[in-house]
Order: C-alpha cells, then sequence, then structure tokens
C-alpha cells in the first residue's frame, strides 16, 4: 500500500500509546480516521483534537475482545467511509508475575485484548477489505497487528503477556501467507516494539471488574510491574518515532517491523537455540542487571 490520501484507516487503542500517533501520522497523511478505544474521554479528546486539525473521524467505543463490537465498528466504517484501506489491530495491556501465580482473570483479560482482539479485527476486518477489492478496482489495503519484542523472546515473569504476543506473530505470519494463497491486493505487517514510552505499563486502569483477580497480588507481579515501568519509562524511541517507522514500512510492503533492531541479536539466541534442542537462551544475558533486579524482587517471597 503507498497511496494513503483520501484512504480510511482503523485503529484500535486510538486513544492514546502508540494508537494515537498512528492516527496523528494518518491525519496527516490526509486519511479518514476509524477511531475505537475503550477509554471513552480520552477517545473523545483525541478525536475532538484531530477534528479540529481537519481530519475526517469517526469515533467508537469498543471493546475489542467481544467479536460483536469489532463487528459494530466494521459495520460504521463501511456505513460512514464507505470502506476501509488500512486496519491497526493495537489494542493491547500489559500483565506480568510468575506465569502460575497469574490467575484465571489475569488470562482471560491479557489474552481477551491482545489476542482475541486481533483474531477479531483479522476476521471481521479481511472479510470487509476482500469485499472492497471486489467492489474497488484497483483497491489496496493493509493489515498491520501490534505485537511486541516479547513475541519473539520469552522474558521471565511476563508469561501472559508472551503467550499474547507470540500468538499474534503467528496469526499475522498465517495471515500473510493466507492472503497471498487468494492473491488479495492486501498487505499485512506485524509490528514488535520493545521498550516504548506509553501507558502500557498502567493498563490496568482499564480492566473491566468482572475480570479483576480475586486473587493478592504477589511479590513476583510486583517486581515485573516495576520492571516494566522503569524500563517503559526510560525508552528513547517515542511512540511517534515508532508510528513514522511503521508507516514507513506499509509503504515499503515491509513484514516485520521493529522500533529497537538492536534487540533482535536475543531473538536469533533464541532461535539458535532452538535449532541446537537447547535450553532456553536467556533474553536478558545483555542486561544482566535487568535479570537481576527482577530476581531480587521475585526472591521477597520465594
Amino acid at each position: 500500500m503507498k497511496e494513503f490520501h483520501g484512504k480510511v484507516a482503523v485503529i484500535t487503542g486510538a486513544a492514546s500509546g502508540l494508537g494515537r500517533e498512528f492516527a496523528n501520522v494518518a491525519a496527516g497523511l490526509g486519511m479518514k480516521l476509524v477511531l475505537a478505544d475503550v477509554q471513552a474521554k480520552a477517545l473523545e479528546h483525541a478525536a475532538d483534537e484531530l477534528l479540529r486539525g481537519g481530519a475526517e473521524v469517526l469515533a467508537m467505543v469498543c471493546d475489542v475482545s467481544k467479536g460483536a463490537h469489532v463487528q459494530e465498528l466494521a459495520d460504521s466504517a463501511i456505513a460512514r467511509f464507505g470502506a476501509v484501506h488500512l486496519v491497526f489491530n493495537n489494542a493491547g495491556v500489559g500483565s506480568g508475575g510468575l506465569v502460575w501465580e497469574n490467575s484465571e482473570q489475569d488470562w482471560e483479560w491479557v489474552l481477551g485484548v491482545n489476542l482475541w482482539g486481533v483474531i477479531h479485527g483479522v476476521r471481521v476486518f479481511t472479510r470487509v477489505m476482500l469485499e472492497c477489492a471486489q467492489k474497488h478496482p484497483g483497491f489496496e489495503g493493509h493489515i498491520v497487528n501490534t505485537a511486541s519484542m516479547a513475541g519473539l523472546l520469552t522474558a521471565p515473569a511476563l508469561g501472559v503477556y508472551n503467550v499474547s504476543k507470540h500468538a499474534v506473530v503467528a496469526l499475522t505470519e498465517t495471515l500473510y501467507h493466507d492472503l497471498r494463497l487468494v492473491d488479495a491486493p492486501i498487505g499485512a505487517s506485524v509490528l514488535c516494539p520493545y521498550f516504548v514510552p506509553t501507558a502500557i505499563a498502567h493498563s490496568h486502569r482499564n480492566r473491566p471488574a468482572e475480570l479483576h483477580s480475586q486473587e493478592g497480588v504477589t511479590a513476583s507481579q510486583m517486581a515485573a510491574q516495576a520492571l516494566t515501568e522503569k524500563a517503559v519509562g526510560s525508552g528513547k524511541v517515542s511512540a511517534g518515532d515508532v508510528a513514522r517507522l511503521t508507516f514507513e514500512g506499509i509503504r515499503e510492503g515491509r513484514f516485520y517491523l521493529y522500533s529497537h533492531p538492536q534487540a533482535l541479536g536475543a531473538a536469533a539466541e533464541r532461535f539458535e537455540a532452538i535449532v541446537k534442542g537447547g535450553a532456553p537462551a536467556d533474553p536478558y544475558a545483555a542486561t544482566p542487571q535487568v535479570r537481576d533486579m527482577l530476581k531480587a524482587g521475585v526472591r521477597r517471597s520465594h
């Protein structure tokens, strides 16, 4: 997809972080925007700012973990703008702690947003875009699924998050192959950011009441939270930087998009261990101080 002006972009998790920056870049390119988020006030604020800047905007409160909400989002986008060209399945939340200490509610919440949100986005919007391609000669589309470097690595005390993001990488790779099987004029990319200053470390603020864990917060969960806050907060690559490089990747037709390509060394070590049949590689081998900080926090109760 090389032309953006006048095209329609759908962005989930659009009220803050990467989603908000995707909207900024898309608006600057003259795209029409369909913005979705569970944060009603923040979404309204983002939409108002973009409208004042001259963008055409449809904003909808949407819980991506619910297929009916995503279908309603797609139906509304078509009703308002007549087509969908670019989809960012971007909404995401974070949770940490030793994997056996995560509650059933932790798993339901994180997988509901991070994985089922992307599943619903792919399932619903790919069909919509294929229909658009049949109706509009020369149609070009693209789907970007936000995963993480946690989709390529297996950092300790981030098991729920790792599982969700590995699944997004696998889903997006399969989507890419499936689109090629049917010669669809739709590209696909998986975005794997590393530590980027966003509000994901505080995503529990949007956790539904029915999915709050009934179990107490453990030392490992507190340690993982502290590490995430420090790592994310100290990130030098901004959400705006990631949004710009993502659009560059879309224009160039690249599949894997990275905010921190230097982190791929750890991914290479992981795959080398897989090929050799060895033990999982230490994702913190190059930054032992991070591992030591996490270990110290975890051991407070073990």
